[in-house]
């Protein structure tokens, strides 16, 4: 049973599928009448968003999937590959766009109609303006990497219209022909920067890289709604499958509670996460008993097998939460 909230994702990437294959046959209509190289970069390169759409579309729809025997994490981790081809497929675009602009300078091709050239590039730069604001605004509400490079991905193709506008513009006064192979390459190298950095963020996703942004994030919860009885909290992960978070810690109790005020607390925490994280949370927590070692740092008053006097709150922070060791004073 696919939620809402994905169904509303799917319906998003294939609006932006639809748009995607506008935009393409808008901008090879714009090559075609004006023969501009520099034009053809921003062409091929809505070849890409178009390929990179239909995939993403059924990235969102798979990921979306419940989880089941041969999937225990779910299917989110899709979302990232779908980044990560998406990435690569802006690579092999950005490189052919450069030979092709290279080979410009030997054989020339006759440019025209620039002025319609212009109207249209301006055209399809607002369009991918908005529509990568939208998207991104969208992902970030529904947690979902794939939604949010797509949207940069477009905003990044607004700038690459900006240059190539201005390019076109001074090849339009100017005459000077040569020039439209120049902003060609040099928005060949940009996007191909930009495939670069997509590829980058789709591998680090696939290796579980830590997400410090996200770690931060619920540090700050558990410090400002933290428990008397939360007297530690040690070996904190956050592990990302597309939109949904797996979060593992281990966090100190009082050792002389029974099972089910243990549990009581344990599952106090996971609430917490999972109403103030966005996204759907799965919370696995190792619950630890106290030491004598922990009486320092523990702040419950009443406490009747305390060893060592209580001296001060320690605060939970990314240095002293991530690493596999309980806390004391030393």
């Amino acid at each position: 049973m696919i939620s809402e909230q994905n169904k509303m994702k799917i319906k998003t990437m294939r609006m932006m599928l639809v748009f995607s294959v506008i935009i393409m046959v808008v901008k090879f209509a714009a090559y075609i009448i004006t023969h501009s190289n520099a034009i053809l970069t921003d062409a091929l390169e809505s070849i890409i968003n178009v390929v990179a759409g239909g995939f993403a579309l059924f990235s969102v729809y798979f990921s979306s999937l419940p989880k089941d025997e041969n999937h225990p994490y779910g299917h989110g981790k899709i979302e990232f590959l779908s980044v990560g081809i998406e990435g690569g497929l802006i690579l092999i675009a950005g490189g052919a766009i450069i030979v092709k602009s290279i080979q410009g300078f030997f054989h020339p091709s006759e440019i025209h109609s620039l002025d319609i050239g212009l109207y249209i590039s301006v055209f399809a730069g607002i369009c991918n303006y908005f529509m990568g604001i939208y998207l991104v605004r969208k992902g970030k509400a529904h947690n979902s990497s794939l939604m949010i490079a797509d949207g940069k991905h477009l905003l990044s193709d607004t700038v690459s219209s900006i240059g190539l506008v201005v390019g076109l513009i001074v090849i339009y006064f100017t005459g000077i022909l040569w020039l439209d192979n120049i902003v060609a390459i040099i928005f060949g190298a940009f996007i191909f920067y930009t495939g670069l950095k997509l590829l980058k963020e789709s591998v680090n996703n696939l290796l579980d890289e830590a997400d410090y942004e996200k770690l931060d994030q619920v540090i700050e919860i558990l410090n400002s709604n933290r428990r008397v009885k939360w007297i530690d909290m040690h070996n904190l992960r956050v592990i990302k499958y597309g939109a949904h978070l797996h979060i593992d810690a281990h966090i100190t109790l009082p050792w002389y509670d029974k099972l089910e005020d243990s549990h009581s607390e344990v599952t106090a925490v996971e609430m917490l996460i999972k109403e103030k994280l966005e996204g759907e949370v799965e919370f696995f927590i190792h619950a630890d008993p106290c030491l004598p070692t922990s009486c320092p740092i523990c702040t419950i008053k009443d406490c009747a097998y305390r060893k060592s006097d209580s001296i001060k709150k320690l605060e939970w922070t990314l240095e002293n939460l991530l690493p596999d060791k309980k806390h004391g004073i030393n």
